[in-house]
């Protein structure tokens, strides 16, 4: 089993993590239907999805797959909508605000790992409080890879100071544990996130998993 006495910061993926952001998701992507004279679906088909994003929220939506010819029009003008609606809806999960205020108090170092770009991530960072308190957030464009790359762990242990060894890393998706992984980070699986239709978690190979935030507390915490 991991060691967890010897951990000097904590990462977490953000959408399906920290937040939940497919309410907004959803609604951008199904403002395109309306839109378009379809109707509209409610946010429970589009919220398995909402851990891929664009690509995601436009197959439930469309059927379409970024193959498709018409894909980087429809991928921009969702963009366009998403930015419109970026905090309308969205919110932490229950108990990641807790989670955050206890690593703080035990002067923890905290940061974020996303695949989002940073077009959205720092409109999310700077209208949610809990954010002030991060000390890194490094987004899906910051460095030249994207997770399942470990090159945005990497960056945000260097600018949280620590040694990418003694960090875990928190996400709901399996190119977060292969990322996680690769940067040799202890990785956790929040099983609770945007997991998707078919997918095993306990497939992934993360060192622990939980089922809520503040079980991570427990994790850390336990002698």
């Amino acid at each position: 089993m991991s060691d967890l006495r010897n951990i000097q910061a904590v990462l977490f993926d953000l959408d399906g993590t920290l937040i939940d952001s497919a309410p907004d998701l959803g609604a951008a992507a199904d403002q395109l239907r309306v839109a378009r004279g379809m109707p509209s679906l409610p946010l429970d088909a589009y919220r398995h999805m909402a851990g891929a994003g664009a690509r995601g929220m436009l197959h439930v939506g469309f059927g379409m797959t970024p193959e498709h010819a018409d894909f980087p029009a429809l991928r921009e003008e969702f963009f366009n909508n998403y930015e419109s609606c970026i905090h309308e809806r969205t919110h932490t999960f229950i108990g990641v605000p807790e989670l955050i205020q206890a690593l703080v108090d035990q002067r923890m170092p905290w940061g974020v790992v996303t695949n989002k770009a940073e077009r959205f991530t720092s409109l999310i960072v700077q209208r949610m409080p809990l954010f002030a308190t991060a000390s890194a957030v490094v987004s899906g464009d910051t460095t030249p890879h994207a997770k399942p790359h470990p090159a945005p762990l990497f960056e945000a242990a260097k600018r949280a100071n620590v040694d990418p060894a003694q960090c875990i890393y928190v996400g709901d998706d399996h190119r977060d544990i292969v990322a996680g992984k690769a940067a040799g980070m202890i990785t956790v699986a929040a099983t609770y996130g945007y997991l998707g239709e078919g997918v095993t978690p306990g497939e992934w190979g993360a060192d622990f998993s939980i089922q809520s935030p503040l079980e991570l507390l427990k994790l850390l915490n336990r002698d």
